[in-house]
């Protein structure tokens, strides 16, 4: 019975190590992780759901690198786009919508953060670049971009192929996840008002929906083999070629598409709660500007 009890122990513990270990992928969690607590504490913050948030985030982003999920994405067109909707979507949108800025400013020594970071964000070599990154449809169109680009079949046959290339897509897949959903849920923008952005991020995430629909529709509807290169490496799933094309176009077409219908609802429940402030601050500039209106502020007041 023992014998049985650490033979299922040993196989769920192998499910959880890396299929080629990566350091920076390890380092960059555990730093994250860390710079997060650490800014929770400094701050004198309990744990809430933006922690958890953060959190959840963070660790789905590490288990599709650094266990078997890896391995099976690597001979799988389905799990591949798992793979990569956590990459591009899940874990990068539950980390942006936590807000996690703040915390770990605050968790950063304050030598490495007056002496490099501070630095390094005023470079103009960093700030104007990543300003122009951060323009709704700038931000929106590499969203997409990046999609079609590895999954052009020729494209992705190398990436696959090989081990700097599959690396690359891989981080490039996160980090551009994150810089969109970042540019999504960061709605402060120097000497502009939170609301104009509102409706504008809601648009982007509405236009970024279709190209993803008519990828994964065509790859899911297609009756030709578009990835060979799965079925040359060998298959690890009890699934045809086509069958799995279908699911991994499904993947690409329905859960990447309401992601941007999770965020519009975020978008538009935090619109609401500012929207009467706005609109108060907006009444109070319109009769400051035109006192000959002569309205009387009270009926005007919002609540």
């Amino acid at each position: 019975m023992l014998e049985l009890v650490y033979h299922h122990l040993s196989r769920g513990a192998a499910c959880l190590l890396p299929y080629e270990f990566s350091p920076t992928v390890l380092v960059v969690c555990l730093l994250s992780g860390w710079l997060y607590y650490r800014g929770l504490r400094r701050l004198g913050r309990r744990p809430g759901w933006d922690a958890l948030l953060f959190g959840v985030g963070l660790v789905s982003i590490y288990v599709v690198l650094q266990t078997q999920v890896d391995y099976y994405g690597r001979f799988s067109f389905f799990i591949h786009r798992v793979q990569h909707l956590v990459l591009h979507h899940i874990g990068p949108f539950l980390i942006a919508v936590s807000a996690p800025a703040p915390v770990l400013a605050a968790g950063l020594p304050k030598a490495i953060r007056s002496h490099v970071v501070d630095p390094l964000v005023r470079s103009p070599l960093i700030r104007t670049p990543f300003r122009v990154i951060q323009q709704p449809f700038v931000a929106g169109f590499l969203f997409v971009a990046i999609i079609y680009f590895w999954l052009e079949p020729s494209i992705h046959f190398y990436a696959m192929l090989s081990i700097p290339l599959y690396n690359t897509m891989n981080w490039g897949m996160a980090i551009d996840g994150l810089l969109f959903w970042w540019m999504i849920f960061n709605l402060r923008q120097p000497g502009e008002p939170d609301v104009r952005h509102y409706g504008v991020r809601m648009l982007v995430l509405f236009l970024v929906m279709f190209p993803q629909i008519v990828l994964g529709a065509f790859i899911a509807l297609s009756t030709t083999d578009l990835y060979s290169i799965y079925n040359l490496c060998g298959r690890v799933l009890p699934l045809s070629v086509l069958q799995e094309q279908v699911l991994g176009g499904l993947v690409t077409w329905i859960p990447a598409a309401m992601m941007s219908v999770l965020g519009a609802l975020v978008l538009l429940v935090r619109w609401m709660r500012v929207m009467p402030t706005s609109a108060s601050e907006d009444i109070n500039s319109f009769q400051d500007r035109w006192p000959a209106a002569n309205l009387p502020r009270d009926s005007l007041k919002i609540s």
